[in-house]
Formats: C-alpha cells, sequence, structure tokens
C-alpha cells in the first residue's frame, strides 16, 4: 500500500561507537568530497531527480574550491551542509542525530540558542512562548531583528541549509521554525553557525501585539534543553495520540507524530479501538490532525481501510534503488540499521530505466485497497500543513486522491514527483566525521507531476494577532465546516 519511509536515524544515531578526532585540512575534506561523491553517485537513487548530472558535477565541483583552504568544523558542516540542499531532497542532510559526539557537542550542544519558539508567518517571525528570563516577549510578538539583521534576510540566509524535496520552499521555512519538541532544530543549529556572536545575549527589535510601534530588548541566550519542558523524556510506553470529542458528534484525532519505532505502546490496537468506537457510535464528523507531523511508520496503511466505502486503486508508481550490492570500495564508511540493505539480492532487478525496480516491500502497480469491515461512514477532515513531508505527506495525497475526506491547512510539504527515503544508509566521512543521510529508495510516477506539494481544498493560514490570542484558525475552520453541514 503506501510505502514505508520510516526515519530511523536518531535511533541509529544514539548508538554511535566513538570516532577519531575530526580533521578539517582542505586535503582531509577533499578527500571527504571524494567518498561523498563517489557514495551519492553509487548509491543515492533521487540524485538526479532535479538536478542533472552535469548540474551535480558543477556542485561538487563548488565544493572542492569551497575545501582548497582549511576549514573550521563549523565552516566544513555549513559547506556540506549547502551542497546537500542543492540535491532538493528531503531525506538528505547532515543529519543533526546521527553526529558523533565530536561533531554534536561544539556544534550544537551550546547555550546560544534563542530563548523563545516560533512560527513563520507570511516569513515574519512570530513567538509562539517565552522562555527568556526577562519574560519581554508576549505570545505573537513579532521578532524583526535579531542583532541588527532583519528576521527576513535570517529567513533567506538558512533556507539554503533547509531540507525540502523539489521546489516546496513552504516546507524549507517551516524547517527553519523552532517548535521547542526536539533536542535539535534547523534554526538552532544553522542560525548560530551563520551568525556567532560574541556574547551571550541577544539583541532583538521586536513589535508587542497590539503595538504601533517597535522597540528593542535585550535577551540571555540559553540552551536548547531549557524550551523543551521535559517533552523527549516522555514514557515510550505512554500513548502518542489522543482522540477526543470537542462536541458529541465532532472527533478530534490529533497525530503529532508517526514515529513509532521507539515506542512501547500498542499504536495499531488504538487505531482500531478509535475507529470501531467511532463507528459503532456513528459520530459523523471526524478530524484526523497530521499539524506539524513530518512522518515516520506508515501509519495511514492501517487507517485508509477505515475510512474506504469500496475497493479502490492504490496510487501507480515504482520503488526503485541505484544499485543491487553495495560495492566493498564504499562499505567502509556505511552503517544502517538492517545490513540487508548492503544487498538487495532478487528483490531489485535490472529496469531499462537505467534503474533497479524494488519488489521487496510489494509492488504498487495495480495494486487495490479493500474497507475494513466496520469502515468509517462519517465526514473526514484532515489539517495538513507543511511539516506533511515523508508518510503523512503519501497519506494526505491519497486522502485527497480517493476523495476520502477534505484537506484543511497549508500546502504539505513532500513533493508530487515522488520522495525518496525508505531505507537509508548513514555515511560517515572519514576525515571531518560530519554524518550525512543517504536514502535508498526512490518513488518514481509514470506521468508528468508538478514540483510541489499537494495543495488543501481549503486554504487556512494564521495571522500574528491569531497566534497572539491562541486561536486555532484550522480547526476553527473545521466547526465553521461542520456548522454548515449541519444547517442543510
Amino acid at each position: 500500500m503506501v510505502a514505508t519511509w520510516v526515519y530511523l536515524s536518531a535511533l541509529i544515531g544514539s548508538s554511535q561507537a566513538p570516532v577519531a578526532k575530526t580533521d578539517t585540512s582542505s586535503k582531509s575534506l577533499l578527500q571527504d568530497v571524494a567518498v561523498l561523491e563517489a557514495t551519492y553517485k553509487t548509491l543515492h537513487p533521487g540524485l538526479y531527480r532535479y538536478n542533472t548530472p552535469a548540474q551535480i558535477d558543477s556542485l561538487l565541483g563548488g565544493l572542492r574550491k569551497e575545501f582548497a583552504r582549511d576549514r573550521t568544523l563549523a565552516d566544513s558542516y555549513l559547506v556540506f551542509s549547502r551542497f546537500l540542499a542543492k540535491i532538493k531532497c528531503g531525506h538528505t542532510y547532515a543529519n543533526f542525530f546521527n553526529q558523533p559526539d565530536e561533531v554534536a557537542k561544539p556544534l550544537f550542544d551550546q547555550p546560544n540558542k534563542v530563548p523563545f519558539t516560533f512560527r513563520w508567518i507570511n516569513k515574519v517571525m512570530v513567538v509562539t512562548k517565552d522562555f527568556s528570563s526577562e519574560q519581554a516577549l508576549p505570545r505573537g510578538t513579532e521578532v524583526l531583528e535579531i542583532d541588527g539583521v532583519a528576521t527576513g534576510k535570517i529567513l533567506s540566509t538558512l533556507m539554503a541549509y533547509a531540507r525540502a524535496d523539489g521546489s516546496n520552499d513552504a516546507k524549507r521555512i517551516a524547517d527553519l521554525e523552532v517548535g521547542g519538541a526536539s533536542r535539535y532544530e534547523a534554526f538552532d543549529v544553522f542560525f548560530p553557525l551563520q551568525y556567532p556572536s560574541s556574547t551571550n545575549v541577544y539583541r532583538l527589535k521586536i513589535r508587542k501585539p497590539k503595538a504601533k510601534a517597535s522597540e528593542t530588548v535585550s535577551v540571555a541566550m540559553i540552551a536548547s534543553d531549557k524550551r523543551r519542558n521535559g517533552q523527549e523524556k516522555a514514557d515510550p510506553a505512554s500513548p502518542a495520540w489522543t482522540l477526543a470529542y470537542p462536541k458529541p458528534d465532532f472527533a478530534h484525532l490529533a497525530m503529532p507524530t508517526w514515529a513509532m519505532y521507539n515506542r512501547k505502546w500498542d499504536w495499531k490496537t488504538f487505531l482500531k479501538q478509535s475507529f470501531d468506537e467511532l463507528a459503532a457510535k456513528s459520530i459523523p464528523y471526524l478530524v484526523i490532525d497530521l499539524r506539524g507531523n513530518e512522518g515516520g511508520d506508515s501509519v495511514g496503511d492501517a487507517i485508509l481501510p477505515r475510512l474506504l466505502k469500496q475497493r479502490l486503486a492504490t496510487e501507480n508508481y515504482q520503488r526503485y534503488t541505484s544499485y543491487q550490492t553495495v560495492p566493498q570500495n564504499l562499505r567502509e564508511n556505511l552503517s544502517t540499521w538492517d545490513s540487508s540493505f548492503f544487498d538487495w539480492g532478487k528483490t531489485a532487478q535490472p529496469d531499462p530505466n537505467g534503474f533497479y525496480r524494488l519488489t521487496r516491500f510489494g509492488d504498487m502497480m495495480g495494486s487495490v485497497v479493500s474497507p475494513d469491515k466496520a469502515p468509517y461512514l462519517g465526514k473526514v477532515f484532515v489539517l495538513v500543513g507543511p511539516e506533511n513531508s515523508s508518510a503523512t505527506f503519501e497519506f494526505a495525497s491519497q486522502i485527497k486522491r480517493l476523495k476520502l475526506g477534505t484537506l484543511i491547512g497549508r500546502p504539505t510539504g513532500g513533493n508530487q514527483r515522488g520522495i525518496n527515503g525508505g531505507a537509508f544508509f548513514f555515511l560517515s566521512l572519514p576525515n571531518s566525521k560530519i554524518e550525512v543521510d543517504v536514502p535508498l529508495i526512490a518513488q518514481f510516477f509514470p506521468d508528468a507531476r508538478p514540483d510541489k506539494g499537494i495543495d488543501p481544498d481549503v486554504f487556512v493560514t494564521a495571522r500574528s494577532s491569531d497566534v497572539a490570542e491562541g486561536k486555532d484558525v484550522e480547526l476553527a475552520k473545521v466547526l465553521e465546516l461542520i456548522g454548515k453541514d449541519r444547517g442543510r
């Protein structure tokens, strides 16, 4: 059914063995570039999805020029990250969670983070929660400058490092928001590296909610764990999702993540019991809330049969890999969670297009999905946004294509041309010790597709004033539509 784009990098990264001291001399970095080039050209199936071979060679030439002189570790990480971002694959980056301590501690684990969480709204930085000791940033405050640099310029600069598929800049912008739920967030990584400060204070130009004039405040930098409120310490056996009934005839299924691989909670039983309950109660309206959910396991495979009224054909695409067996000379610097990825065997067969057609995870061509014996028969609303770029992107695509519900919110991440993922190698560059992710499976469609995410059926965007008032504009739109439907 839907492809399993399980992203296990954080699990692998947590168990990496200590490595030798990093070496970022020009000679060593050029050796790292040679390893990266050989590995990506041999194993990355999406390398030429958005770039021609000549363009990739040009980018590699630029990478070598950048490393024609010795670099610091911070410089090296930035240069590699800029290169990887130009491949335009949302699963291709120098993964924060997979870096060895020799890289992560000096680059990421410093108390130089902004003391607030925020969203980008129309390219304006809007505070969602204030963690500063000064309490100078009420919710909805617009941050106009940081240390004299306009935040719009900061966003434009950092987008060169953000990961997304193809031309989906909405995903890049979302990637550069700070939500406070993760140990590492892209803005926290790249902003201090791109705009280093010699002090422990950020000077901000701000405009508070309802204020006509701006003002300048100074706030102390903090460590990222001071913003997380223990969110990463949740019991792995505790439920990741909730099913609530804001109204007697309206159910809200909140699903902030589909990364279930490190949880002991029985999510499949939860879903079955939840949909059995919805069907038994004949609840007429259901909201599936995927906001902020990048993906993880293919949870959508368990949901879609509960939404079907009849048998329907699945999306018509094929999975490809760039190799059948990994050459011996590339194996030394690669790790993964499943050694079978080194040799696909008979599940990867040569294809006339130059790839290997992969059937290990099932063949999507001509597949049909059947409805569950107790399907949900009410109206479905799915809340989506640019964070939905992997398994949740695919689920949103199926919902829209099969007309199983109404998508509400902002365009998704991902890309209609297909995405790369499903299985990964983790490439440790031998000298800098920087790790880069290598997705191994590419999804391709037989027909031409637009270079963009999935548009919602109903567009909804928040304003700074909505954030200040704590207004949930997407959910408010659902309630408005339900109210109209009830009145018919």
